[in-house]
């Protein structure tokens, strides 16, 4: 039996057999090109690549830990597109006459050094999110697929030195038990992410651990304290599956207060609703007993889309919603489209500043058809259910004004 200790980041306890995860060891060689301006148009191929797959990834954060976590994924996007890394990168490559590749791997240790030797502790934790932009591009680069966690169906406890954001969100959750990593930061997005998912996590157990532990390892995780036992010995197993019987008690009380209002001591009534990113989601919604939906995304169905989705396919969406929260109050957004959400049958140019550009309400109003469509869908739907409507990105008085008109028309 061997106990280490690091830094718990989200309280549960897990019992259950080690994983190792492995990924693809990269390994930059420095080549000597002839032709800079061939190479500088490889590095950008790679970086819009690499853009497609952190939009997937956001999608998938989206609807697992929620809009205000996946935007990590919408800062990665927006670093790709970074002046002083982008220059740093071409100008090794137009100076020093060498591979992309080899480039991208000598900018990304020199930006993760500078933030690592900040005196802020958010800011040092931003090296991780270096490193993992820039060994996605490498990989887009050399055209090398991800790694992934192999767990053959069984739950397990992915052990790790440390895990890139994006290799976190892409963990399949029906898989994992918990992680334990040697590295990382209780202020990682990593750290953040795990407790969003809801996956027991300890981090910072220090490089040893790796070296002590082989996949299959019976393994205890106790995100409370910080402990992670391996192969324990039968009294000290037992004592952990008493503390996560309790744990998981404790935990089923709260199914003991669906059904009942939300209202405190003093008699204060609580609205608590949920957020979600697509009709799937309706599910949890319900399960969960939330007290309405207070953000319903309907960009989803552009951003699934080929081409602007009719007003039918959009009323069937909001009708199915309605009628599924059975009076509850359900707060729609209107399409908010723009910056890291992009729908190429949109049309649209790159900005410098999106997030202060052309999106969202203001493409709305440009194109009203657009918005009267989906504004009549709403409506329509509106006699199935307790629906709301959110106008996103107002700016000034005039625009609501305009809005208002447009829905009195409608």
């Amino acid at each position: 039996m061997i106990k280490f200790i690091g830094k718990g980041v989200y309280g549960a306890i897990a019992i259950g057999k080690i994983s190792i995860f492995k990924r693809d060891e990269l390994k930059v060689k420095r080549i000597k090109i002839t032709d800079a301006e061939a190479e500088k148009k490889r590095f950008d191929s790679a970086k819009a690549l690499a853009s497609q797959q952190l939009d997937e990834v956001y999608q998938k954060a989206l609807k697992e830990v929620g809009e205000t976590n996946a935007q990590i994924f919408e800062i990665h996007m927006m670093m790709l597109d970074d002046d002083d890394y982008n220059e740093a990168v071409t100008g090794m490559i137009d100076s020093q006459m060498i591979n992309a590749e080899y480039a991208v791997a000598v900018t990304s240790d020199n930006f993760a050094e500078m933030f690592s030797s900040m005196d802020d502790s958010y800011m040092q934790a931003r090296a991780a999110d270096v490193r993992d932009i820039s060994n996605r591009l490498i990989k887009c680069l050399s055209q090398d697929s991800a790694a992934s966690e192999q767990t053959d169906g069984e739950k397990m406890i992915i052990c790790a030195d440390d895990l890139a954001p994006s290799e976190t969100v892409s963990l399949d959750k029906d898989k994992v038990l918990a992680f334990v990593t040697a590295n990382g930061s209780a202020n990682s997005h990593t750290a953040i992410l795990a407790r969003n998912m809801n996956i027991p996590a300890i981090i910072g157990v220090g490089d040893e651990f790796l070296n002590e532990i082989k996949n299959g390892d019976i393994c205890v995780v106790d995100g409370y304290t910080g402990e992670v036992i391996v192969n324990p010995d039968e009294e000290t197993l037992k004592a952990a599956k008493n503390r996560q019987q309790d744990d998981f008690e404790k935990k089923q009380l709260l199914q003991n207060l669906k059904g009942k209002e939300n209202i405190t001591l003093d008699g204060t009534t609580v609205d608590i609703y949920a957020n979600i990113g697509s009709v799937d989601n309706i599910g949890a919604v319900i399960a969960n007993d939330a007290g309405g939906i207070g953000l319903f995304r309907s960009e989803f169905l552009y951003l699934e889309s080929s081409d602007y989705p009719t007003e039918e396919q959009q009323f069937q969406a909001y009708k199915k919603v309605a009628q599924s929260m059975a009076g509850k109050k359900v707060v729609i957004r209107t399409l908010d489209i723009g910056a890291d959400k992009q729908a190429d049958y949109f049309g649209l140019d790159k900005e410098e500043n999106p997030a202060l550009g052309l999106r969202a309400v203001r493409i709305c109003l440009t194109r009203p058809e657009i918005f009267k469509t989906q504004l009549r869908a709403l409506y329509r739907a509106s006699a199935f259910g307790n629906i709301a409507i959110m106008f996103p990105m107002i700016t000034s008085v005039s625009e609501v004004e305009e809005i208002l008109a447009i829905c009195e028309d409608v």
